[in-house]
């Protein structure tokens, strides 16, 4: 009877895996990377996960934060916080309350499409969806919210398409 593949191979040492790379490897999966900075920032090595977010404020699970309440305690006793980076909530309620740029954006059909529409009808949706260049033979309130969703998206090209119009109108 032959012997096991793996039984074989055991003693032999292999030249092609770099053993430092791979140990580095699973020292990374040990401690994985924390993506908030500022909870990155202050956390400390030596304390635990939990130990860790108590210190910051924050907690690890919805289990235990909100007390539940007896029918026999009639009084309710403040939770005991002890806070020692306090600091750490604050930034994170600083980066939340930023209001960055809209994501929104219509293609560049829906934006041929709208300008053509506007360009030839105005605000009369019914008109617009009797045009033959309504392809997909949109009814006017479907018109009507691509228009509306054309406004919110670019604000200012629509008030220079607009504008452009007019001047064209009145010359």
């Amino acid at each position: 009877m032959g012997k096991i593949k793996k039984s074989r191979n055991r003693g032999k040492f292999d030249y092609n895996k770099n053993k430092k790379k791979l140990k580095k490897k699973m020292r990374r999966k040990d401690k994985p990377q924390i993506e908030c900075p500022q909870i990155r920032k202050a956390w400390d090595e030596h304390k635990t996960v939990k130990q860790n977010l108590k210190d910051m404020g924050l907690s690890l699970g919805t289990k235990g934060m909100l007390p539940i309440k007896n029918s026999k305690e009639t009084e309710s006793k403040p939770a005991e916080t002890n806070v020692l980076k306090p600091y750490v909530i604050e930034a994170m309620e600083e980066e939340a309350n930023l209001h960055g740029p809209g994501k929104t954006t219509c293609s560049t059909d829906i934006i041929e499409y709208v300008q053509y529409m506007v360009k030839e009808y105005n605000e009369d949706y019914k008109a617009m969806a009797r045009d033959e260049k309504n392809y997909y033979q949109d009814t006017p309130k479907q018109i009507k919210r691509k228009v509306d969703f054309y406004k919110r998206c670019h604000p200012k090209k629509y008030a220079a398409f607009i504008a452009s119009l007019q001047s064209q109108k009145s010359s």
